[in-house]
């Protein structure tokens, strides 16, 4: 029988450490991952949507595809920019197995693959966490991140600084040292983790604003137009990819220096299935300064669904 799966049944089964295991292993022995469907959409009196559909599966085990609307404009709504759903079946018989909220699957994926980076990339005594955005992610990325690391300080900034303020706010009602920042530049200068979840065309994290050991977490920034670092950030670090294949399609912060050729296809030294299965060791010392680019992976989504299905008796 098709089980449904709402987003609260999805966040409590999406514990935070399983799930970046979870990811971690799926990495580990792969799964079938076509490139996804990208494609946007017109919506009158402003700016596009887009629609993902994002299939994954495992052969013999199972199956899945989400699909994934973004709508820029819903943050004037408040609404979530992104909404969707995910379909787990039978890679076996082709059986319905599940439907699953897809929004809240991405969110948490998304946190999880970014946490599972900062494991092999960031510094094993890193104490300082900006948060770069205050949408959905925001706290999702505090959670997951704080799930591998320690942070005795937590800094949130967002365009709007009340809603930095509602963030860091609800990460205190969660048991978190937060607070919300107003100075960008001198609050980068000191994190030693910076995770930017934003919607971004233009820089926000300067290259010349990261400390020798810093590790720059870059989600938001989705589409070849899209950026959220400079270029001078992406060549002052070392660079990682969720999957080179995504993130050199679709990642702006790396295919923007690519095109203008700063830098080349050798400048990514891994991705999650190099680091997962032990290729490339990840951060080589305490002043190695890191980068970590994603675009999201349906193996990410797949690895979650899992999961869930099967932590909820699936």
């Amino acid at each position: 029988m098709t089980q449904f799966y709402n987003a609260k049944d999805v966040a409590v089964a999406l514990a935070w450490r399983p799930l970046i295991d979870a990811i971690d292993g799926l990495f580990r022995v792969g799964c079938t991952m076509p490139i996804r469907h990208h494609h946007g959409f017109h919506i009158p009196g402003e700016e596009d949507g887009t629609l993902l559909l994002m299939p994954a599966w495992s052969e013999g085990n199972y199956l899945g595809v989400k699909m994934v609307s973004v709508v820029p404009g819903n943050s004037g709504r408040g609404l979530p920019a992104i909404s969707g759903t995910y379909i787990l079946s039978s890679a076996k018989t082709g059986e319905l197995l599940a439907i699953l909220d897809g929004a809240e699957l991405t969110a948490r994926r998304t946190a999880a693959a970014s946490a599972l980076a900062g494991r092999y990339l960031a510094r094993q005594n890193a104490t300082h966490l900006l948060v770069v955005g205050t949408g959905t992610l925001s706290l999702n990325l505090i959670e997951a991140h704080s799930a591998v690391h320690d942070f005795g300080q937590i800094s949130i900034w967002g365009r709007r600084f009340e809603q930095a303020e509602k963030i860091a706010s609800e990460a205190q009602n969660r048991g978190f040292n937060a607070k919300a920042v107003s100075d960008l530049e001198a609050t980068a200068r000191n994190a030693d983790i910076i995770s930017c979840c934003t919607l971004s065309d233009k820089p926000l994290i300067l290259g010349r604003w990261l400390k020798p050991g810093a590790h720059l977490d870059l989600v938001g920034a989705f589409k070849p137009t899209m950026r959220e670092s400079d270029d001078a950030a992406v060549l002052v670090a070392s660079v990682f990819a969720d999957t080179r294949e995504g993130v050199l399609s679709e990642g702006g912060d790396i295919v923007q220096p690519m095109n203008a050729g700063l830098i080349d296809f050798e400048h990514i030294r891994a991705d999650l299935y190099d680091l997962s299965r032990g290729k490339h060791p990840g951060r080589m010392s305490e002043e190695e300064t890191t980068l970590f680019k994603s675009v999201g992976a349906a193996l990410e989504d797949l690895a979650a669904a899992i999961v869930v299905h099967e932590t909820k008796g699936g």
